[in-house]
């Protein structure tokens, strides 16, 4: 049989991994949506994870991190790598991961959602952050930690108080919208942060922060707006924070 002849085509789209959690069931559809097909070409890996989110569990993860990079395409350098995991990057540390992932992949930068958050808190001169995290506190302090480390006073949080990752990713979003509101109405805040790359934010940002007058960011929000600015493209429109 001979072989039938065929073309090559190659495109200069935008190549963007990203390392999603095992148990994740809300950042890759969050994503197809923000990087449409003619946007950037997104690939997807998985990092395996326990059911419940914890500092054992993160450590597992982090062991488990450069094979789960390994995955990814490899036929050229991708664009930018995002680790999806929030309270992950807290509490392995973003130069780690950074160093795992880079270790495992040829891409030209990495991020992750706190690094992500960080910089548009600092982009949009948040100095009085309120955070909304579905976790319980040995997982959920650490964040607060982080940002305030960085320059970011967190004078108020809310927790679920929740560690079943396929509870989180069922949490209401009217639920985090109440949180959300909670916090803006008993301390003074310059903007919120709904923390979880799991938790269901992408369709309250906008109308929430018209509501509140103020920023409103998520872990997705934010992880796809940096890889954006990483790759230099523009990702769909999900909230204009309030300048």
């Amino acid at each position: 049989m001979s072989a039938f002849p065929y073309a090559l085509q190659e495109d200069d789209l935008p190549r963007l991994g990203l390392i999603v959690l095992q148990v994740d069931e809300t950042i890759e559809d969050d994503f197809r949506h923000l990087f449409p097909p003619h946007v950037a070409r997104l690939h997807v890996t998985r990092v395996s994870s326990g059911a419940e989110l914890t500092p054992d569990s993160i450590a597992e993860m982090k062991r488990a991190l450069p094979d789960a990079a390994r995955l990814l395409p490899a036929t050229q350098p991708l664009d930018v790598v995002g680790y999806a995991c929030t309270s992950g990057t807290t509490l392995i540390g973003a130069d780690r991961v950074r160093d795992l992932v880079t270790g495992a992949v040829q891409t030209r930068a990495v991020t992750d959602p706190l690094t992500a958050a960080l910089a548009q808190c600092h982009s949009l001169g948040v100095a009085r952050l309120g955070i909304v995290s579905p976790y319980i506190a040995s997982v959920a302090e650490p964040i607060r930690a982080a940002f305030e480390a960085e320059g970011v006073t967190v004078p108020d949080t809310l927790s679920f108080g929740e560690q079943i990752e396929a509870k989180v990713a069922r949490i209401a979003p009217r639920s985090i919208a109440d949180a959300a509101r909670a916090l803006a109405q008993r301390s003074k805040l310059d903007a919120v942060f709904l923390s979880c790359t799991n938790l269901r934010t992408l369709d309250i940002l906008a109308p929430l922060s018209r509501e509140l007058g103020l920023p409103v960011l998520s872990s997705n929000q934010c992880l796809a707006a940096h890889m954006a600015a990483l790759a230099e493209i523009t990702p769909a429109t999900v909230a204009a924070p309030l300048e």
